[in-house]
């Protein structure tokens, strides 16, 4: 009989350091810990928020009357399926990674044939399949939690906890000055404006889902990652019956420690020192904004006493 599919399903607006807290996830001898962004989302994702976050990011949907083959072929997880098939165009293309695509969608319609097909047999089969085809992954044996990344998918934490029984979602948040700045470096970024629109609509999720599925909705700040990532990322680890691992120290990438996070995220170097220098890039215009925009969520998380940059 299978095992009962445990996720973790990490969230965080653009910048909020999701990459980062995934990389300290990622040698934890009971997690099963995603490559890259497991970026989930299928074109027929169409709702009120469609506009305002990419459809790669959120919960898939998938059509009734298709084939297992044809779900598989629907989820974008664009970030693994570049490296695994044009890997010279890869952000990815210096490290190691023995996968490939085919085999992960020959084994998983073999998953949900055995499953059936729904939304949540559909999410466990592409999380177990990338494992099994992953060659190369560096496993303990102990692993009993799958970890993954998308991007702002706090807002369909209803879907995923409601989908997915086992589940467990955690979100984080950075403060909007530092965020802002470093979402600032894309080649193409975000207005401030609609920045903060995205990063409030992350917060007003995270905590109307925490309260309604006490237990299971984790909210944590960047800032008590990077100045002790063991007791904050350990603390949740025990909510969810796993060890407070010692690998929780240190950003690594298939158990191979990482000098710097980026390119799984903008952010380099998570430490407080770097962080706070961040928030110091940007113009005393810029800074008062976003204060304006952030709003209350400033005194939920403790960041009203963060004064704007001079």
């Amino acid at each position: 009989m299978t095992e009962p599919f445990r996720l973790l399903k990490l969230s965080a607006m653009y910048e909020n350091g999701g990459n980062t807290t995934q990389r300290f996830l990622d040698g934890h001898p009971q997690m099963l810990v995603y490559p890259f962004e497991s970026q989930l989302g299928t074109r027929l994702v169409n709702d009120a928020l469609a506009s305002t976050f990419p459809v790669k990011y959120r919960w898939p949907e998938f059509r009734l009357d298709a084939s297992a083959s044809a779900d598989y072929l629907s989820i974008i997880d664009e970030e693994t399926r570049v490296r695994a098939r044009t890997p010279q165009v890869s952000k990815f293309r210096h490290v190691p990674f023995d996968f490939s695509d085919e085999e992960r969608g020959v084994i998983y319609t073999r998953l949900v044939g055995a499953t059936g097909r729904s939304r949540a047999h559909n999410v466990a089969a592409f999380f177990r399949a990338t494992f099994e085809a992953w060659k190369d992954h560096k496993k303990s044996g102990r692993e009993t939690v799958c970890v993954g990344y998308s991007p702002i998918i706090v807002v369909d934490a209803a879907k995923i906890l409601g989908d997915l029984p086992e589940a467990h979602v955690l979100h984080v948040v950075r403060n909007p000055w530092s965020a802002y700045a470093d979402t600032k470096k894309r080649p193409v970024p975000q207005s401030l404006s609609d920045y903060l629109l995205g990063w409030t609509l992350n917060q007003y999720y995270a905590l109307l889902f925490r309260d309604q599925f006490p237990g299971r909705l984790h909210v944590v700040r960047a800032e008590d990652v990077f100045e002790n990532p063991l007791r904050t990322l350990g603390s949740v680890c025990g909510k969810l019956g796993l060890d407070a691992a010692d690998s929780l120290r240190r950003v690594s990438w298939n158990a191979g420690a990482l000098e710097e996070v980026y390119p799984w995220g903008t952010i380099r170097k998570a430490t407080p020192e770097a962080n706070r220098a961040t928030s110091r890039e940007l113009s005393d215009a810029e800074a008062s904004e976003i204060r304006a925009r952030a709003g209350h969520y400033l005194e939920t998380f403790d960041y009203k006493s963060l004064v704007p940059p001079k």
